[in-house]
């Protein structure tokens, strides 16, 4: 049987492929951390608490994390382009439901659908994308994807949150369900209909090589890493206002430097995945404690503080393309199920650090977030430099050798005819 003519990787229609991935991470990212802004008028229009209403942000990172990577099991054997689109219309569906709804049982079970997809695409798009560009670019493709989530913290959240707060939180499930809608009809025109997975296309092979204990080390590692993080960030504003001295809107101000400096570094990442994934984790890693230490002594210093915050988003989220590259990367034929397992190991990463740093809160502080971070991300060091030395299965290409992709006839082009096998 002949197949049609592959295209060559590169130029105008990858960039837009990649685009169009980009994209539905930015629905999904903004769809994931946009209810925090408009939890108050929620809980009063479905008659529960704010602490209760919460849960609906728990619920959704649970799906990442445990849906997700049981979403890409049960749908190992489908091609990459028909589990992008079709998440996306049961993503657009779960919306349309939370938005139509004030049952909180109702809303809980969408955020935890749309949780599992949110798992499902980026593990899917990621290796997608991997596979569209040249020898070497992997890591810039990846980081496109994930760039997308990062966008989504600087502006669809922002965004998202004045709809909720002018027009009324329904319209803010409406707004992500438009943007959803577009994001499908891009990926219809512009993404490449991808068949097989690749070599390894059965759950039990699959899961033997992203199981295998080099990945489940490197998988330590981003949790570590994020986790580290994110017993600080999550109480960021607190900091600024306790132990910066500020207040207002010049919060708001800080956070944002740190959200432009985390959606720069994920796109500048990339670039570094290529050249070095290992060696870029563990000067990352570095940078990370220096920051931290930075911080801790000039935190009383709104301007010392705002050029850390700087360095900090740039590095601390800088390090998710290499992180997700060498995931990918050490998984081998597993590669599918491995980047879904990475990004639910960034995102338990989060939840876990947000916990445990409520705690030292509580316990010690606010300003003890910043030490608890330190000591992190200090224990995490020599385990990436350790993790720098493990290599893929034997026999099997790098993530940087991925297949080239089948493109999709371009409109108004004759399908190539078949002849018998």
């Amino acid at each position: 049987m002949t197949t049609p003519a592959q295209s060559p990787k590169g130029g105008t229609r990858t960039g837009l492929a990649l685009g169009t991935l980009a994209l539905g991470a930015f629905v999904f990212g903004t769809a994931e951390l946009v209810i925090v802004g408009i939890l108050d008028p929620m809980a009063e229009d479905i008659d529960v608490s704010v602490g209760t209403a919460g849960l609906l942000v728990t619920a959704y990172a649970l799906g990442i994390c445990l849906g997700g990577p049981l979403l890409t099991a049960a749908t190992i054997r489908f091609g990459r382009h028909l589990l992008v689109w079709s998440s996306l219309v049961v993503f657009l569906a779960a919306n349309l439901v939370a938005s139509l709804t004030t049952e909180y049982a109702v809303l809980m079970v969408a955020r935890v659908v749309s949780g599992s997809l949110h798992g499902l695409f980026i593990g899917v798009a990621s290796m997608l994308g991997a596979q569209l560009v040249p020898a070497g670019q992997q890591g810039r493709a990846v980081a496109m994807v994930f760039g997308g989530v990062a966008v989504s913290t600087v502006i669809g959240v922002p965004l998202g949150t004045l709809v909720g707060q002018g027009i009324g939180w329904q319209a803010t499930f409406v707004g992500v369900a438009a943007l959803t809608a577009v994001a499908l009809a891009a990926t219809f025109l512009f993404v490449p209909r991808i068949g097989a997975t690749g070599p390894t296309t059965s759950l039990r092979s699959q899961a033997r090589y992203a199981f295998a204990p080099r990945v489940l080390a490197q998988l330590g590692i981003g949790l570590l890493l994020m986790g580290g993080q994110f017993a600080a960030f999550t109480y960021l504003a607190s900091y600024l206002e306790d132990v910066t001295g500020i207040s207002g809107g010049a919060v708001s101000a800080f956070l944002l430097v740190y959200g432009i400096a985390s959606a720069i570094g994920v796109f500048g990442g990339g670039r570094f995945a290529d050249s070095g994934a290992a060696r870029t984790l563990v000067i990352a890693n570095v940078v990370l404690i220096l920051a931290l230490t930075a911080l801790y002594f000039v935190g009383e210093t709104p301007v010392l503080t705002a050029l850390v915050l700087l360095a900090w988003g740039v590095v601390g989220f800088g390090l998710v393309p290499s992180f997700l590259l060498r995931v990918i990367t050490l998984a081998g034929p597993g590669g599918d199920l491995g980047s879904t397992l990475a990004a639910s190991a960034v995102n338990a990463g989060i939840a876990i650090g947000a916990a445990v740093g409520g705690w030292s809160v509580e316990s010690n502080g606010v300003d003890s977030v910043v030490v608890l971070a330190l000591i992190v991300v200090v224990a995490a060091l020599p385990a990436t430099w350790a993790t720098g030395r493990l290599r893929p299965p034997a026999g099997t290409a790098p993530a940087d050798a991925a297949p080239a992709a089948t493109p999709a006839p371009e409109a108004g082009s004759v399908k190539a005819p078949t002849s018998p096998a």
